[in-house]
């Protein structure tokens, strides 16, 4: 009901809500180029029915502000006794932010061949009103370029700034900006946070056909943005006008039919790996027109794809070799109504749902043992309702925001929900034959989110005053842990495997299949399956002056201040001191150049999973409070630590091994239930990690970032811009170990020998807790205690982490105007050092943070862009796109031949991805310290619209990505697990093992009809 109730409240402010935009115009006269004062400027927009007239003030200057993002503008003077008539059609304007042109106006007395010049619109135009760093795309440029599957984030590396990223897990978001953790870029729709706070990433991703444009805010950018240290892109969504305009398409890929030949298997759109039989199948529509003319439009976007994939299911012992078929399916629907109530007044409804199902169908890309009955499919399921509304009272505006969100992630939601999970073995090898059943584990996260925003702005004089508040406050709850219906690892002895195989079941073998008389060697169940959360509230508030000093000189002060709840932690009170100031400069040169300058404190939200991890993995046993209590004693954990604020009863299984097993009389599928065994609760030990909350709350991450920068407009097409960049981060989140072994550093000699590796055992016996183990299992030992309900690790999320980002951007961008080719240029030198990399970066030895500073895995060095669009013939259009990137950093580990093992100093943390600090270096090499070949991709788009009378036409498009078909061995956008950058020996012996390549030469056609 409560849902129901705030989906009617958010409908009904919909009446009363719309994204605002800006356009400041200078007008500047060319004989004495002095700013025109009292001059008539009209803004038009036929296409919604706007019309308005203002007058230069004493600057020059005329602000048009909370203007509709919807349709294109015309800007024009009249003539009069001194001056010739002005106009420039087909400008458009982007959400929350605001535009600048400079025109120049001639006297008649002029040549009257150069009646007037226009620096503005468009991409070719200098930033005269402010000193962000930002870029963008417009929906006529997204529509040109090569682009994967209408997929928006494929474009998104167009940018300066951004890179495509490395991320630690499939679906992690593929791009970051200046280098950062992609999980800590924003996204935004129309302004508002279209954020999967669980994680990162989006929780709609909104498709090209309901874009208008992308815009990246990658420094220096307003106080009015806040809760992200890494940069935002928001989206502006395409709106109706006067006229029915739209489109319907189809797109697909071939696949291996057409595609050069790769033996690497490449990723979905999902980030997912793909190989064999892949195809890709879209379809949609997008319509948009007038509901009362001039007054109430609608905009309509539908957007359906269809991956189609193959793996390969083989288990010669049970005689099958089969291809099992599995699907993606992505459905996108997107809706906006606009409203102008009156020129003051104006209003609109926005509607975003994503239902996603990427299918794990069994089997395995070059061949698996996962059957059919094991499949599962990860749903991400979104839902965005966003009113918006603004009210302009000549010299003060108002803007109020209401957005109400859910999201879904259900990582693995069974084809068999009650099913147990089964693990088969062949009793004869011990090999395991199948795997069936459910998959094992459970991870269902949902957000609930209200997002309320409150803006005002007050133009006086020379000044644009801006204030304003907000909360965004996220319910999460989580699903997860082990399997509730238990999990047996059982043998077959020959009889037995006979009996199956004469099943003839194929793929659709089933867990019930199994003979009841399969000796069970393990069994396992989650011992608490239940759901947990918290909500998280940020809070927000904002001042800003844009003081216009002079007609040549802004500068803008502005202060923040932002808290989340989460920052307590496990302590008593939170982050409070978050204030974030902001300065920056711009000061016109002349009519074709500026300089920038900007220096801003910019904060972090706190990823939920840091928060839910520590939950989820936490516990609550005697055992366990005396092991922590034996931290405080020793110092390692303050002496005002609350037990009871930084534990809490998380996930945990019990587990019964093959002694356990007979013991306890377990027969395959008879385990007992987990209702059955809370008693082991307190008695289970934790070989691997317990979390605890930190004691002493969370420091929100922050960056000081200083920027630096010229733009020069070198004709009336052409803009130059560079821009230096430098930014130190700090309290960036790492775990700590509380329970590390003592140092064994000499793993840091290169002249490291075998005999020097330090054993598990040997390790254990100088952590702060002694660890042992005897045939009962593993326990900590405090003052002579056995806590068999102990753990070996005990691990904290800590925000002590920093990072060093240097960069110098070049741009050159030319726009179409009267030729017939345009082209955007961009190269970046960077340089990226962090002493963590993720939220789950350890210190490969002892928490020595400090022997793992090195390249950030998604430090570039050299960026190369360019884009180059050719107009030959009418409605014909080719576009070529080029990114070179110097290669990626390689982690070093060691040779496993060498020395017996990867975890040379015994400390147990050589399981998980090597990025993240979980495994030891190479003797001698430094994180990161190599580097794989450089990465160089053509991606060509042909495309050719058919005309018609009235306006239609049909365009064929042709697509080609990776032209050449490289073997870039970097992988861009690549998952860390999947890819080349762990390589084992030191950089000295040139090893180098292929386990990953950049897609090979791959072709997508489409159709689409305009009308």
């Amino acid at each position: 009901m409560k849902k129901l109730l705030m989906i009617a409240v958010l409908a009904t402010l919909g009446q009363y809500i719309y994204a605002q935009a800006g356009l400041e115009v200078s007008v500047i006269n060319r004989d004495t180029n002095l700013p025109l004062t009292n001059y008539p400027i009209r803004l038009i927009n036929e296409s919604i029915g706007f019309s308005i007239e203002k007058n230069s003030d004493s600057q020059g200057k005329v602000k048009f502000r909370g203007l509709s993002t919807s349709g294109r503008y015309t800007l024009s003077t009249s003539e009069n006794d001194q001056y010739y008539a002005f106009e420039k059609n087909d400008l458009s304007l982007r959400s929350n932010q605001s535009s600048s042109i400079t025109i120049i106006i001639n006297l008649k007395s002029a040549i009257e061949l150069e009646d007037v010049v226009i620096r503005g619109g468009g991409f070719s135009a200098i930033n005269t009103v402010n000193a962000e760093v930002t870029s963008e795309l417009t929906a006529k440029e997204i529509e040109t370029l090569p682009i994967e599957g209408r997929d928006i984030t494929r474009a998104l590396f167009r940018l300066p700034n951004v890179t495509q990223a490395t991320g630690f897990f499939s679906e992690a978001p593929t791009v970051a900006i200046n280098g950062a953790n992609s999980l800590y870029t924003s996204y935004l729709i129309d302004g508002l946070d279209n954020n999967e706070n669980f994680l990162g990433g989006q929780k709609f991703a909104i498709p090209v056909g309901f874009t208008q444009n992308i815009t990246v805010l990658a420094n220096n950018y307003s106080a009015e943005y806040g809760q992200t240290a890494n940069g935002i892109f928001n989206i502006t969504t395409k709106s109706g006008s006067n006229e029915i305009t739209g489109e319907a398409f189809y797109i697909t890929r071939p696949g291996p039919v057409i595609d050069a030949s790769s033996s690497f298997a490449q990723r979905d759109l999902s980030g997912n790996q793909v190989k064999d039989g892949f195809q890709r199948h879209q379809g949609g529509f997008g319509v948009g027109g007038p509901i009362v003319k001039d007054r109430t439009f609608f905009y309509l976007n539908l957007e359906y794809t269809k991956d189609v994939k193959d793996n390969l299911l083989n288990s010669p012992v049970l005689g099958v070799n089969e291809t099992v078929r599995g699907e993606n399916d992505f459905l996108y629907f997107s809706g906006k109504i606009d409203h102008r109530w009156n020129a003051r007044w104006k209003s609109n409804l926005r509607l975003n749902m994503g239902d996603v199902g990427i299918e794990r169908q069994g089997g395995g890309l070059d061949g698996g043992l996962s059957f059919e009955s094991a499949g599962n499919v990860q749903d991400r399921n979104s839902i965005l309702i966003a009113s918006q509304n603004v009210y302009n009272l000549g010299n003060f505006l108002s803007e109020t925001n209401v957005q109400f969100a859910r999201f879904r992630w259900d990582f693995a939601n069974p084809n068999n929900p009650s099913s147990p999970n089964v693990t088969v073995l062949d009793a004869s090898t011990d090999e395991t034959i199948a795997v069936l059943g459910h998959p094992g584990f459970i991870f269902n996260s949902q957000e609930e989110t209200v997002q309320l925003q409150q803006k005002f702005t007050l133009f006086k004089n020379k000044h644009t005053f801006k204030a304003g508040f907000g909360v965004i406050s996220a319910d999460h709850k989580l699903l997860a842990g082990g399997n509730p219906n238990g999990s047996y690892t059982v043998a077959l002895d020959a009889a037995q495997i006979e009996q199956v195989r004469s099943l003839n079941a194929g793929a659709g073998l089933s867990a019930f299949d199994i003979p009841a008389g399969a000796e069970v060697r393990n069994y396992g169940i989650e011992l608490r399956p239940q759901s947990f959360g918290t909500r998280q509230n940020r809070w927000s508030a904002y001042i800003e002056d844009l003081w216009s000093v002079t007609n040549k000189l802004n500068v803008t002060l502005g202060i923040r201040y932002d808290y989340d709840n989460l920052s307590k932690g496990g302590s008593s009170s939170g982050d409070l001191n978050n204030i974030a100031p902001r300065l920056n400069a711009n000061y016109k040169i002349n009519d074709r150049s500026n300089v920038r300058f900007g220096y801003g404190l910019f904060y972090e939200k706190i990823l939920y999973a840091v928060y839910s991890d520590a939950l989820q993995q936490n516990r609550t046993s005697p055992d366990y409070l005396r092991q922590l209590q034996e931290l405080i004693d020793q110092g390692i954990l303050p002496s005002d630590t609350d037990l009871n604020e930084i534990t809490f009863e998380g996930n945990l299984g019990a587990s019964f091994d093959r002694n356990a097993v007979q013991t306890a009389g377990i027969t395959y599928l008879n385990g007992p239930d987990f209702s059955e065994l809370q008693g082991q609760r307190e008695t289970i030990f934790d070989g691997e990690d317990a979390r605890i909350l930190n004691p002493e709350g969370y420091d929100n991450p922050f960056s000081h970032q200083f920027t630096l920068g010229y733009q020069n407009q070198v004709d009336d097409d052409i803009l130059f811009y560079v821009d230096l960049i430098h930014s130190r981060s700090f309290n960036l989140f790492r775990l700590r170990n509380l329970n590390a072994p003592a140092p064994h550093t000499v793993v840091f000699n290169p002249d490291f020998a075998p005999g020097q590796v330090r054993s598990p055992e040997d390790a254990d016996r100088v952590r702060p807790v002694p660890i042992g183990a005897d045939s009962q299992g593993g326990y900590a030992l405090v003052a002579g205690d056995t806590l068999r309900g102990g753990a070996r690790n005990i691990v904290v999320s800590e925000t002590e982490g920093t990072s060093t980002y240097y960069a110098a951007n070049f741009n050159l961008v030319k726009d179409k105007g009267e030729d017939n080719y345009a082209y955007r240029l961009y190269y970046t030198l960077s340089r990226l050092r962090n002493d963590t990399e993720d939220i789950n970066f350890r210190a490969s030895d002892s928490n020595d943070f400090s022997r793992d500073e090195g390249p950030s895995v998604n430090d570039r060095t050299h960026v190369i862009s360019a884009i180059g669009y050719f107009y030959p013939v009418r409605n014909f259009s080719i576009s070529l796109a080029t990114l070179i990137q110097s290669g990626q950093p390689i982690n070093r580990i060691p040779v496993f031949s060498e020395f017996g093992t990867t975890d040379l100093n015994g400390d147990g943390q050589s399981f998980g991805d090597a990025f993240v600090g979980n495994s030891d270096r190479s003797p001698g090499e430094a994180r990161n310290n190599d580097r794989l070949p450089w990465s160089t991709t053509f991606d060509l788009g042909l495309q050719y619209q058919f005309s018609f009378n009235g306006g239609a036409a049909l365009e064929l498009r042709a697509d080609v990505f990776n032209l050449f078909n490289a073997e870039n061995l970097s992988g861009y956008s690549n998952n860390a697990t999947q890819s080349n950058q762990i390589q084992s020996g030191p950089e000295s012996s040139g090893a180098l093992v292929i386990r990953n390549a950049a897609p090979p030469r791959q072709f997508q056609f489409g159709v689409r009809y305009l009308f």
